[in-house]
């Protein structure tokens, strides 16, 4: 139960002239008592709120910075008209800054024995599973004197995907991919390391492609056409652990790792290899294997919605290990994570010939763009400092590259924005190559 505004403004102007005139207990009482018998009339009359019924639907998924449609059905049971003001409470996470008020509160008039529709819209502003909290309702009188009020639960859970901005890469990606693949109408040959078919030599073909048994027994030079390797295996490993949670262009690194590799699994899985998915801090938090070229982009997706960056140290051998269990055969083994010199020189460096020994090796890891734009900065003593700082901290970002390539491993080093095309264009690279 609760008093409405209106009620109180009564009391107020009715109080008034009492006070002024004749102050006294029997103006006071003459003026409230038929205000109090009103509120009680109205209380009467307003429809109940623990009788009605309640059901939801709408959009279970949504990208994120994408609206998400809930729609929440009221059914009136009672033989009272409902009048109410309704709030559907969802995290604050759900809404922009600011606007929750305006797009969770709505105003219903459901007739007896009938049932209405209210949509709340929601504009996640993080991923992973929004669940809707409690409704609660304030069914007013005819009057608008006084309200009936309660709570109500729903349960509704909208997953919020991760963007997937780099999608815009892909179809140059795809081009690139398709010239590789030796399907262009370009007079060069198909690169890749697997036999495709022979044809007829024309002017502008390598001369280290003539087959010259296939011209021997033919009246025209052949010229044997190849492809990339198709059919391999690409494990995607994300380091979930502490160096993930890290900002970058206020966004955690592990949102950009995110989106990279979305690009990558996209182009790998169009290039016919078979992806697998392993995110790991001290222990697996998520894990896709032997899905179809069709399936692995939404599995993986959903995989991701819900994975957080945790604030604990990746245990190296154990993120090996679990490595090596999911590809049991030669994979390329493609690792999402820091650069940074004490992570990389204490846990990676010393159990990575376990991986490069069997596999090829590609790590990752998200660059700070301020850190480049300090590096730039002049013009007082504390932009030189900070330069200098910024050139320290670069300088050791390539020392530990350095150590990487040494070992073997290919190293993608890039900005937020760079970094999922840098990748798929290292991903074409190797397999241009024949290293997969």
């Amino acid at each position: 139960m609760a008093l409405t505004g209106r009620t109180a403004l009564l009391a107020a102007l009715g109080s008034l002239p009492v006070g002024i005139w004749d102050p006294s207990w029997t103006g006071i009482l003459a003026v409230n008592a038929p205000l109090a018998l009103a509120c009680a009339c109205d209380f009467a009359l307003a429809a109940p709120v623990r009788r009605l019924g309640l059901t939801r639907s709408g959009d279970t998924t949504a990208r994120l910075g994408d609206p998400a449609d809930v729609t929440l059905t009221l059914t009136n049971p009672s033989r009272r008209a409902l009048r109410a003001q309704l709030r559907d409470a969802w995290p604050p996470s759900s809404w922009q800054p600011g606007t929750e008020s305006a797009a969770s509160r709505h105003r219903v008039t459901v007739p007896p024995g009938e049932r209405r529709r209210v949509t709340t819209r929601l504009r996640p502003t993080r991923r992973g599973d929004h669940r809707s909290d409690r409704i609660t309702i304030r069914s007013y009188g005819p009057l608008g004197l006084f309200s009936r009020q309660g709570a109500h639960r729903a349960p509704w859970t909208v997953r919020v995907l991760p963007p997937f901005t780099s999608r815009k890469h892909l179809p140059s990606r795809l081009a690139r991919l398709r010239e590789l693949d030796g399907r262009t109408s370009v007079l060069t040959r198909g690169e890749g390391t697997e036999f495709d078919s022979l044809r007829e030599y024309v002017p502008g073909d390598d001369t280290r492609s003539i087959d010259w048994r296939a011209t021997a027994r033919h009246s025209t030079v052949a010229v044997r056409t190849w492809r990339p390797e198709r059919d391999r295996h690409i494990l995607l490993v994300l380091d979930t652990g502490r160096t993930s949670a890290g900002r970058v262009d206020d966004a955690p690194r592990l949102d950009a790792a995110l989106d990279a590799t979305l690009l990558l699994a996209a182009l790998a899985s169009r290039a016919g290899d078979r992806v697998d998915l392993l995110a790991y801090d001290r222990r697996v938090r998520a894990l896709v294997q032997g899905r179809t070229a069709r399936d692995v982009l939404p599995s993986l997706v959903n995989a991701m919605a819900t994975l957080e960056p945790e604030l604990v140290e990746t245990n190296a051998r154990g993120l090996t290990a679990a490595a090596l269990r999911t590809a049991a055969r030669r994979s390329l083994i493609v690792l999402m994570t820091t650069l940074d010199a004490t992570p990389v020189e204490e846990g990676l460096l010393p159990v990575l010939p376990q991986l490069t020994r069997r596999h090829t090796v590609l790590v990752a890891s998200v660059a700070d763009p301020h850190v480049a734009r300090m590096a730039g900065s002049r013009g007082n003593a504390d932009a030189v400092y900070d330069a200098a700082a910024a050139a320290q901290a670069q300088a050791e970002r390539h020392r530990v590259a350095e150590q990487l390539r040494r070992h073997g491993v290919t190293v993608v080093d890039a900005t937020p924005d760079d970094l999922a095309p840098a990748l798929a264009d290292a991903y074409l690279a190797l397999k241009a190559a024949g290293r997969l």
